[in-house]
């Protein structure tokens, strides 16, 4: 999925939104971009955890 795809279907969403006003469609929609959004975030998390660790190791007292 694109980034700009994902842009543009993130305002059709709000955490802690009315989710009565989605159809099943919608709600199906935005389970699939909050499951590719959470992929996201735990590449990125786990991106800064391995640069950490890296700073961590470069700069520790020996």
């Amino acid at each position: 999925m694109e980034d700009e795809e994902i842009k543009k279907s993130k305002s059709a969403y709000a955490i802690g939104q009315d989710l009565s006003l989605l159809s099943v469609e919608e709600l199906e929609k935005t389970i699939e971009l909050l499951k590719v959004e959470i992929d996201r975030l735990q590449h990125a998390r786990s991106e800064k955890t391995t640069h950490l660790s890296k700073a961590e190791e470069l700069f520790a007292k020996k």
